[in-house]
């Protein structure tokens, strides 16, 4: 079992900037492939951004040039650095968690999320 909790979410202004964290329990966590992932008020969750074990990463063309998926083993943590922001990014923001390969596309894990909301 793999518990995945969200932070760092909040309210910023068009052109701002936040950064979301999520620390990962689980002693193989460097295996992992990390993703965050989101959903608007009346939307499907939508894939945002994923780093796999070999830090390899992958965006959402909505995000692309303006968020940065990072992870740190050290600590058990993924991060999503989110610049420009625009009021579209309003979201709830979930992190999730691949651990196992045959689990792909699909993510085995799920955190709460957090909410992002962008003003205008």
């Amino acid at each position: 079992q793999v518990q995945l909790v969200e932070s760092g979410g909040g309210l910023a202004q068009a052109g701002g900037s936040l950064r979301l964290s999520c620390a990962a329990s689980g002693r193989t966590f460097r295996t992992y492939t990390m993703g965050w992932f989101r959903q608007a008020p009346g939307k499907e969750r939508e894939f945002v951004a994923a780093v796999s074990w070999t830090g390899s990463t992958n965006y959402a063309d909505s995000v692309k040039g303006r968020f940065t998926i990072s992870r740190d083993n050290a600590k058990k943590t993924v991060y999503l650095q989110m610049n420009s922001l625009k009021p579209e990014d309003t979201a709830v923001y979930y992190c999730a968690a691949r651990v196992t390969v045959t689990t792909a596309p699909n993510y085995d894990y799920w955190g709460q999320g957090t909410q992002v909301t962008v003003s205008s």
